[in-house]
Parts: structure tokens; sequence; C-alpha cells
């Protein structure tokens, strides 16, 4: 058996003899007793950390866990925070949280030890979105905010997202100031878990009315919709908590054929339907996939536990059920509000529009086309968010997006939104289908015009203490001995945004990446590939992008330079030796 480090057994031990329920000291007391070595080490090597999504882990015992005590520190430590950081000011906070296994309890004890210190609390009478809290944190002006959720992780994970007084998730240099705060609690006796009562108020359906009726104002094609508002869409919330919102918003926007998955309908953390929650998994659209084949729709929608990501599925040219990836759908909406907003009349060279370094430079061809700015940010809707916050008043943000499934349509919240994301997937729908094309079709149109790009994402899971070793030293190896070809073309410059140095591989000349420190690598090649790697900062995965172009002839050569670009990918993923 693998001894156990003195560390972890140390941190186990003080968990212990500490001031901890009888529960949790039993379980502890059983791993130990059992000599559940890897267990132990998992829960207790390493306090959990704030990552691109926050604090995001395992439920269980530890203090590498989700638990009662590393979501009261988190909280003692953001209650800190705010205390140190708003002196003399009354301070509120919002709190909401979503369908998983102990997300209600996590909430209520968030709720705890904000208002026993003193900070006003405004509760979400039950389960909501997460971009109807990044709303709330606006509109009740608010210091800050957090939402309970692991988004789309498996049923064993539960999280914490924390949000500053804009509406976003935590960014530099706070959100480490936040984790300096938790971290200096040293003790459990140092957090607060009375709750004060008047610190305690419950907000509700005032908030969803409200929140609907702006995002209903953002519809750039109401008249498509009414013209198509028969629409056949199928609709799915996973278990989660998009069936609070979703079915009202695109009632909202006119749609009057919206069927949703009964299946999947009531929320419930234990998502019995699926293997995962993940509307990027073709798996958890398999009930809403057969529903619309019986019913024939147009469109297929399918939101994660929080509805802060959407997946969909259209048809294709032979009349079959096709998923869309999150480039795709991210390049069609902003294609889409491009070209209604210019045939509307409303770009007027204060507009912009917002991805993320992994995401497809499509959508950088697109806004070039239409003489519209974008912008590229690391990986993480916080960094789309810091940008919204630092343009609002002075440019518009019409959209934005990531590869993995989350969008943004408009300015009212900072965080994706498949709420509002999901409305505008039936308005485009909608508005293509009113001008004799399929959502497909308009893809395929898209690539005519613009570059056929394609995308994919090789995901490789290391778990534990070891599998963080095994992804460390992956990205080390790549840092300092890159690929000399990928898929038979040269790698011509390596981006290494930790280092923040972008290297010339012909000239060895560098220049600066003007984004923050973040573990990314990213090679591009002479033929305009470009494969990006990094770390999961929510899972214990690395994950590899990537990415590659060509030009599309003609509609009917669709098919072959599919297949072709797809042995593409297949050839640099060989190259890369993952």
């Amino acid at each position: 058996m693998q001894e156990l480090d003195p560390n972890v057994l140390s941190k186990a031990l003080t968990w212990l003899n500490g001031n901890y329920d009888a529960d949790t000291k039993a379980e502890i007391q059983r791993l130990i007793d059992t000599n559940a070595t890897t267990e132990i080490t998992d829960s207790f090597y390493r306090d959990l950390e704030f990552g691109t999504g926050g604090l995001r882990g395992i439920m269980g015992v530890g203090s590498n866990r989700i638990n009662k005590y590393t979501i009261g520190a988190a909280t003692q430590g953001l209650a800190n925070f705010l205390k140190k950081t708003y002196p003399g000011e009354k301070i509120a906070v919002a709190i909401a949280h979503d369908s998983r296994n102990n997300s209600d309890v996590f909430a209520n004890i968030t709720a705890d030890v904000f208002s026993a210190n003193g900070i006003h609390v405004y509760f979400f009478r039950e389960l909501r979105p997460t971009p109807e809290l990044s709303y709330a944190v606006r509109r009740l002006k608010c210091k800050s905010g957090v939402m309970l959720t692991a988004s789309h992780n498996p049923k064993e994970y539960n999280g914490y997202k924390a949000y500053g007084e804009d509406g976003g998730q935590f960014v530099s240099p706070y959100d480490k100031a936040v984790m300096d705060e938790v971290s200096a609690i040293a003790s459990v006796d140092d957090i607060k878990f009375e709750r004060i009562a008047t610190n305690f108020e419950i907000i509700g359906e005032e908030i969803d009315h409200e929140y609907i009726a702006k995002i209903t104002e953002l519809s750039v094609s109401p008249d498509a919709i009414e013209r198509q508002k028969d629409l056949s869409i199928v609709y799915s919330p996973i278990h989660g908590t998009g069936i609070t919102l979703v079915p009202p918003a695109l009632y909202s926007f006119g749609f009057r054929n919206v069927t949703v998955v009964k299946e999947q309908e009531t929320p419930d953390g234990n998502f019995p339907t699926v293997v995962y929650p993940n509307p990027e998994e073709k798996e958890a659209l398999t009930l809403a996939l057969k529903k619309a084949a019986e019913i024939d729709a147009d469109l297929v929608l399918a939101t994660d536990p929080d509805a802060d990501r959407v997946g969909i599925a259209v048809k294709n040219t032979e009349n079959e059920f096709i998923l869309l990836n999150g480039n795709q759908t991210g390049s069609l909406l902003i294609n889409y509000l491009l070209t209604a907003w210019e045939e509307k009349g409303k770009l007027t060279g204060k507009e912009y529009i917002v991805k993320t370094i992994v995401t497809s430079n499509l959508i950088e061809a697109i806004a070039t086309a239409k003489n519209v700015t974008y912008y590229n940010t690391l990986t993480g809707f916080k960094y789309i968010g810091q940008l919204m916050t630092q343009f609002e008043g002075k440019q518009t943000f019409i959209g934005g997006g990531e590869e993995s499934y989350g969008y943004l349509v408009g300015e009212l919240v900072r965080d994706k939104d498949a709420v509002v994301s999901a409305a505008f997937i039936s308005e485009m729908t909608a508005f293509y289908k009113d001008k004799g094309s399929s959502l497909f079709e308009a893809m395929i149109d898209m690539y005519l015009e613009y570059g056929f790009y394609k995308e994919k994402l090789i995901s490789i899971t290391k778990k534990g203490k070891t599998g963080a070793e095994e992804i460390k030293a992956m990205m080390e190896k790549f840092r300092t001995n890159p690929p000399a070809t990928l898929g038979g073309s040269k790698v011509v410059t390596v981006k290494d945004y930790e280092r923040r140095i972008e290297t010339d591989i012909a000239s060895k000349t560098t220049s600066a990446i003007e984004l923050p420190e973040s573990d990314v690598l990213q090679f591009v090649t002479g033929d305009g590939s470009i494969i990006s790697a990094r770390p999961s900062g929510t899972e214990p995965k690395i994950k590899f992008y990537c990415s590659v172009n060509g030009k599309l002839a003609s509609k009917e050569a669709y098919q072959q330079t599919d297949a072709e670009l797809d042995a593409k990918i297949d050839n640099i993923i060989k190259d890369l030796g993952v």
C-alpha cells in the first residue's frame, strides 16, 4: 500500500480533532481505519482553489472537497474581502443555486455566513440559472454574488461561482485577493455559521419577469419570429434550472410551438436519464433528438444544469438531425447578429464582439468582413465580462462566446447565458427559415463566404494528485520541446501565454503577449491551423483544441471538404502524440 504523505495525514488529523461535525469526523476516521490512502490524499493534499469557474470539486470530506466547511471558508474569506474592499458601505450579495444534490444546502450555508458577517443577503427562493444571478447582482446593486453549481460536471461534483459587483466572476487581482482571505482563515472556528435573520431577504419571480422582459427587448428580428412563430422547437433542461426561464423566454420572444422533453423536465441532481448533464455530449441529447424526430422539429435546444451553456441540433440536407459544436453555433450566432444588425441599419462603428483564444477564428473573419471590432480574451467567460465592464458606456457589446457552448447576447449580464442564447438561436433559426433557408444551409453559406473552419477538442482526464502532476509534465514537455510540424505543415509561431511570449520560429524573434498570464500553449502552422494545449481550470483534464480551415469551393463540395479537414485534424492529433 502507498504510504500516506505526512502533510496529508497532518491535515486530516486537524479535521479529525477540530470543531467539525460528528458525521465529518466519522467519515475521516473510516478512511484512516480502512487505509484508504488514495482517497485521503485526494481529499486533503491541497485546498480547493479558484479556477476559470471559481471553486469546484467532488463533494465529500476534506480540504480538497466541496462540503460545509470549504463552502463556509470560501464565504468567510469572501465576506472578509468585501468588508475590507468596501469599508463603511452597506454590502449586499445575491445567492442562487442549481438543481444539484446539496446545492440548496450549500446556498443556505453561504447565506448563513454572509448574514453572520453583517452582509445583506438577497436569496433566490428556488433554483435559478446562473445568468439570472449575474443579472440580479447588477440589478440589486450588490457588491458580490454567489452561484452554487458545478455547471455541467458529473453528479458527484458541486461548486461555488463568486461574482463581483459588475455581475462578472472575479478576475485578477481580485480573485487572488479573495483566495488570500480564504487562506488566511486558520481554523474552522474563524467561520461564522450562525445566521442573522434580519440580514436575509427572499427574492424570486419579480426578478424573473424583469429579466425576461429585458432580454426580449434585445430581439432584432421580431417580424421574422411573428411569421415563423410556429417554428417547432424541442427543448431539454437536462434536469436543471433552464426549465424555470427558457420556456418563458421563448414564449416572450413569440415562439408558440415549444415541446419540452418530459423525461428531463423535472430538476434532479442525480441526472437520472444521462451519463453526464453536459449538452456538449451527444448522449445527453438522446431523448431530445428522439422527440425531435417524432414531431419533425426544426430545432433542438438543451441546456446544462445551471443554464449557462446550450447545445443545439439542426436538420441537414438529408433531413437528419446533427449536433453542432460550440464553434459552429457561436459562429452562426455572431454571423446572424451582425447580419441582422446590418440589415436594420444598427451598425454605427461603435459595436464589438468578443471570443476566447481557443474559439474559432471564423468569428474574426466574419467580424472583419462586417467591419466590426473584435477582441480575443483568455479562456473563461469572466474575461469577456471584464472587457464588457471596461467598455460599458463607450462601445456596444453585440455578442460573444466561447467554444465550450457558452454565449451571450446584449449587456444585461456578465456571464455566459443559455437563456438569452436559446432565445436568439431560435430567433436566428426563424430568421433563416423566413428567407427559405435552414440553419444548416446558413452554415454552409457562411463557410462559402468566409472560409470553412473546422475544430475538434481532445480532452484527456487525469484524476487526483497523480493526474495533476502528469498534466503539469505534459505541458512542460510541449513548452520545452514544441512540435516542428503538425498535420504536414510547419509550426511557424508558438504562443506561450504563461510566459506571455510569442515566438516566430523562422526568425527566432519574440514579441510580448498582452493578455494576462495563463497556462496555455498555442502552435500556429503555415497553413493557418491553430493547436492549443490547456489544462482545465475546473476539471482534472488537459485539453487540446485543434482548428483547421480551407476554402469551400461550392455547396456540393461540402462533404468532401469536411472529410479533408477531418483528416487533417486526425493527422495533427497523431503528431501531437496524445
